[in-house]
C-alpha cells in the first residue's frame, strides 16, 4: 500500500503535491518523493521519512513547474531501508519518464528477466515499481518509433503493459514534454480517482486528497482505464484492458483507506458502519450482551464499526485507549521487532473504563496477533474483569500478494489455526470474527455495480488467477527487507539521488 498523487495545472504544483501527500500519509510512512516538470526537465527530491521531514523549504524551492507527481511509500517488496528504492523512479528513454506506483506485481521476477534478455533494460533495485516503469518505457518506445507522441500512442503502450504485467497497480507517470499518464490494473485492485478545479487536474489514491486540496471529485478511474492529460490541460481517456472487472481490494475498506474517502462509489465510513452491524449479529451468537458492560474500540479504524455495534446491542460505547499520534501505525512499520516494541508507546489506557468491567474490544482486523495480545493484556492490567475481542474482518488466513505487508503464512496468527486456538494465543476470554460472506455483503450493498472484491487474504481466492503457493514462495524472496542490518547493504550500485535531467 502506497499513496500516489499527480497534478497538471497552469500554476506551480510543488505545494499542492506536498499537501496531497500529507493527506495520503496514512498510506505510507517509510519514504516520500516528489517530481515536478518545467519544460522538458524533471526536478526530483525523495528520501526516507514522513512528508513533513523529507521536504524542507530549500527542497520545495528546487521543485519548479506546472506538472508533477508524488508518492508516500509503504514497502512490500525490496529494501525498506534503502533510499534508492524510494519513489518516484526515472528512466531517460523514451522522452524521459518518471513513475509512481501503488500495488505489487505478481510476475515481477519473470518481467525482470524479460527486460534484461529481450528488452535489454537494466533494473538497478529490487523494487517492482522500477520493473513496471521499464515495461512502460519499452512499450511506449515500441508505439512511437520516433514519431510525435499522440494520446493513441500512449494508450497503445498501456495496452501493452496490461498484456505483460500481472498483479495490482495504480500508476501515475510523467512523460517529459508531453503530459501526465494515469492508469489502473484490469481488476482495479488499488484505488485511483480523478478531480478538477478550474484549470487544474489531479489524480490521487483517495478522494480525501482531492477534497482536502480544494478539488472537485470527478470520478474513479475504471479498472484497465488510462487517462492522459497533456500539458495544455486537455484530458484524454481510453479503456486499455480487454476484459476489465471491478474487484477492488476489500482491505481498503476494512483498514487501509481513510474513513472520509470514497472508493469506487463506496463510502469507507459507511462500509465500516455496515461491518459493525454485521459483526453485532456474530457477537450475540457468542457472548450474550448482558455479559458485556462496555464496548471499546481499538483506535482508530475500528471506531465506526464499534459505534454501530454498541448502538445495535444497546451497550455503552466508551473510548478506553488514547493514541499517541506521533508514533506510526504499527501495521505498516518495517520489521516485526519495531512492531512489537511500539504497541505500548502508541496506546495508553484510560483505567477507569476498564476497572471491574467486562469489556468488548473491537478491532478492524487481526493480522499477526502481536498487537491484539498486547492490547488484551493492557486491558487486564487496567483492571478489566473479562476481556472479549471482536474483529470487524474475518480471520486473515492467507498471504496478500497485491501490496499489503502480510505475505508469509507463518506470520498470520489465523493461518491453519481454529478460532479457539487463536483465542488462546491472544489470551482473551472470547474471540468473535466477522464471517467472509457477511463482510462482502456488508460492503457490496453500498455499490451493487461492483463485480466482486479481492478478498484473497480472507478466502484465498486471488483475482488475477496467476497466484500459487509456489509463486507466493518466490515472491517472498523479494519481500520488503525489514531488518535494520539491510541499511548497511552497499552491494548494489548507488546512483546519485539528485535532480533528474
Amino acid at each position: 500500500m502506497c499513496g500516489i498523487f499527480g497534478v497538471v495545472s497552469d500554476a506551480p504544483v510543488n505545494q499542492l503535491i506536498y499537501d496531497g501527500l500529507l493527506l495520503l500519509q496514512h498510506r505510507g510512512q517509510d519514504a516520500a518523493g516528489i517530481v515536478t516538470q518545467m519544460g522538458h526537465k524533471f526536478f526530483m527530491h525523495k528520501a526516507k521519512g514522513m512528508v513533513r521531514d523529507v521536504f524542507r523549504t530549500r527542497n520545495m524551492r528546487a521543485l519548479p513547474g506546472h506538472l508533477g507527481l508524488g508518492q508516500v511509500r509503504y514497502p512490500t517488496a525490496g529494501n525498506a531501508f534503502s533510499e534508492e528504492e524510494a519513489q518516484p523512479f526515472y528512466v531517460n528513454a523514451p522522452f524521459g519518464l518518471v513513475l509512481v506506483h501503488n500495488g505489487n506485481l505478481t510476475n515481477a521476477a519473470a518481467l525482470k528477466a524479460e527486460l534484461f534478455s529481450i528488452d535489454h533494460r537494466h533494473i538497478n533495485t529490487q523494487s517492482d515499481s522500477e520493473v513496471l516503469l521499464n515495461v512502460l518505457a519499452h512499450e511506449l518506445e515500441k508505439t512511437t518509433r520516433g514519431l510525435p507522441l499522440t494520446p493513441a500512442d500512449v494508450f497503445a503502450a498501456v495496452r501493452g503493459v496490461h498484456k505483460r504485467v500481472r498483479g495490482s497497480y495504480a500508476v501515475v507517470a510523467l512523460i517529459a514534454g508531453h503530459g501526465l499518464l494515469a492508469f489502473r490494473d484490469p481488476f482495479g485492485i488499488r484505488p485511483l480517482c480523478l478531480g478538477r478545479q478550474a484549470n487544474t487536474w489531479v489524480v490521487a489514491s483517495e478522494s480525501v486528497a482531492l477534497e482536502g486540496t480544494g478539488h472537485q471529485f470527478e470520478r474513479d478511474l475504471q479498472p484497465g482505464e488510462a487517462v492522459f492529460i497533456d500539458q495544455s490541460g486537455q484530458l484524454h481517456a481510453a479503456q486499455c484492458a480487454e476484459q476489465p472487472r471491478l474487484m477492488p481490494c476489500i482491505f481498503e475498506y476494512v483498514y487501509l483507506a481513510r474513513p472520509d474517502s470514497m472508493l469506487d462509489g463506496i463510502s469507507v465510513y459507511q462500509a465500516r458502519l455496515n461491518l459493525g452491524e454485521s459483526l453485532a449479529k456474530r457477537v450475540i451468537s457468542t457472548v450474550p450482551p448482558s455479559q458485556i458492560d462496555v464496548v471499546i474500540p481499538i483506535p482508530e479504524s475500528s471506531r465506526p464499526s464499534a459505534t454501530q455495534l454498541a448502538h445495535l446491542l444497546g451497550l455503552p460505547y466508551r473510548e478506553g485507549f488514547v493514541k499517541n499520534r506521533y508514533v506510526g501505525r504499527t501495521f505498516i512499520m518495517p520489521g516485526q521487532g519495531v512492531r512489537k516494541k511500539s504497541v505500548r508507546q502508541k496506546l495508553n489506557v484510560i483505567g477507569s473504563e476498564f476497572k471491574g468491567r467486562n469489556v468488548l474490544l473491537v478491532d478492524d482486523s487481526i493480522v499477526r496477533g502481536t498487537t491484539s495480545r498486547e492490547i488484551v493484556q493492557m486491558a487486564r492490567d487496567a483492571g478489566a474483569r473479562r476481556v472479549y475481542l471482536a474483529s470487524a474482518a474475518p480471520p486473515v488466513r492467507f498471504p496478500n500478494v497485491y501490496g499489503i505487508d502480510m505475505p508469509t503464512p507463518d506470520e498470520l496468527v489465523a493461518h491453519e489455526r481454529t478460532v479457539e486456538q487463536v483465542r488462546e494465543l491472544i489470551a482473551c476470554d472470547a474471540l468473535i470474527y466477522q464471517d467472509v460472506e457477511g463482510m462482502k455483503r456488508a460492503i457490496a450493498s453500498i455499490n451493487p455495480r461492483l463485480d466482486g472484491f479481492d478478498a484473497s487474504c480472507f478466502d484465498g481466492q486471488y483475482v488475477t488467477g496467476d497466484v500459487t503457493p509456489e509463486s507466493i514462495s518466490r515472491m517472498n524472496q523479494n519481500r520488503s527487507i525489514g531488518d535494520e542490518e539491510a541499511e548497511a547493504d552497499h552491494s548494489r550500485l548507488a546512483l546519485p539521488n539528485a535532480q533528474a535531467a
